[in-house]
């Protein structure tokens, strides 16, 4: 589903603790730094003529399929009749997602008497969100992007409203505004106003390998030229991985922070940035409930594990080069500082608690902030909680 994400802080555990402070900096008085010209990307074909192995993989991964272009390869909801259909809480609305040579469709009916009335369609036109975990679906109207009120949800294998859509009510006016792609897309050119407006053609949907590595339009000419440049030339590409840990952590926490308030236009920070400068992200005291949802970066940050080490970023366990979907393959991550009859649990399991200490130590827990409300229910995703530690009554256990 639709997502909804640091002054630099010492490398030293003690530092990494503490309450971190908000830019001084706004919209208004921040000096603008404009986002790389389209030019200076050169796309993942360029990049997969000598990555083949990491590409292949990579096409697999959610992050690819951030955003999509509607496809039978790519739309996971069902179009057939009779189970295309979304019943609302009011009798006389549903909605109905069909199917023809002119693409994919969700549209609002009215059932006021005898007859049905179809009150208005939209085409879907973007597919946005995670094959295995949901997606929402985009519409243009002219120049400008709105999300559609349907959502397919894979838990349930069901369509839903879509999140913050009101149950029962033909509204198709949910902007989509630049914080939202630049988490979603790898690329568009903002023309406001409206703060929905975009030059259509300009979209690069899923995010691709320069989200991470920044600008690759040099780094790809050098190499061209690799034989005739002096030794010792700079690969002018980041490595992620040969960043400093805070520096890493802001590449994920981009998208991983929550929303927070831009500082800087969307798509002008880079790997290597701080993230500080460019996105005024919420940093919640302990007190502070932090929703499981879309702030990965803040609860891995009150995790003990984090905090006792200068070492662990993201990285450590995900690989975003390859598609991750099995909770228990984290656990290797853990057996490489945590030993089993040091798990409170060894004495009743023995061994087999090395299969899977993630759904005990990270669980799937119910968010707060994004649910569904769809013919009269409150519907509630659960999520991967990123704050390491001990959770009583709900483990796998």
């Amino acid at each position: 589903m639709l997502l909804v994400f640091l002054a630099a802080i010492s490398g030293s555990p003690e530092a990494s603790t503490q309450p971190r402070s908000s830019p001084v900096t706004s919209l208004a008085s921040a000096e603008e730094k404009k986002p790389p010209a389209r030019a200076e990307y050169v796309g993942d074909s360029v990049c997969r003529s000598c990555h083949q192995e990491k590409a292949k993989t990579y096409l697999q991964t959610g992050h690819h399929f951030a955003t999509s272009w509607p496809s039978s390869h790519t739309m996971k909801g069902s179009f057939t009749p009779g189970s295309n259909v979304l019943k609302t809480s009011n009798p006389y609305l549903h909605f109905e997602m069909t199917t023809g040579p002119n693409g994919y469709f969700q549209s609002a009916v009215e059932e006021p008497g005898e007859s049905k009335k179809i009150t208005r369609t939209e085409r879907i036109d973007i597919v946005a969100g995670l094959p295995r975990k949901g997606q929402s679906y985009l519409f243009w109207k002219g120049d400008q992007l709105f999300q559609l009120p349907v959502t397919y949800w894979n838990e349930t294998d069901s369509w839903v409203n879509s999140p913050s859509y009101p149950d029962g009510s033909p509204h198709f006016d949910k902007a989509i505004i630049p914080r939202c792609l630049e988490c979603h897309a790898s690329y568009f050119e903002w023309q406001p106003p409206p703060v929905n407006r975009y030059r259509k053609t300009s979209l690069v949907l899923g995010i691709f390998c320069e989200k991470c590595h920044g600008p690759g339009r040099e780094h790809a000419a050098r190499h061209r030229l690799k034989s005739t440049l002096p030794a010792g030339t700079s690969e002018a590409i980041v490595n992620p991985a040969a960043l400093s840990r805070d520096r890493q952590i802001d590449v994920c926490g981009l998208c991983h922070s929550g929303n927070g308030t831009p500082i800087q236009p969307a798509l002008s920070f880079l790997p290597g940035d701080t993230l500080d400068d460019y996105i005024d992200i919420p940093y919640y005291s302990p007190e502070d409930a932090v929703d499981v949802h879309g702030s990965q970066v803040q609860l891995l940050r009150r995790s003990k594990c984090f905090q006792s080490t200068s070492t662990l970023t993201c990285s450590t366990c995900h690989d975003v080069h390859t598609p991750q979907e099995d909770a228990a393959a984290f656990s290797s991550h853990c057996l490489t500082c945590h030993q089993a009859k040091q798990c409170g649990e060894y004495p009743k399991l023995g061994e087999q608690i090395v299969r899977n200490c993630i759904d005990c130590h990270m669980p799937l827990q119910e968010s707060r902030v994004l649910f569904s409300n769809t013919n009269g229910k409150r519907l509630v995703p659960k999520v991967r909680n990123h704050k390491i530690g001990i959770y009583a009554g709900d483990s796998a256990h």
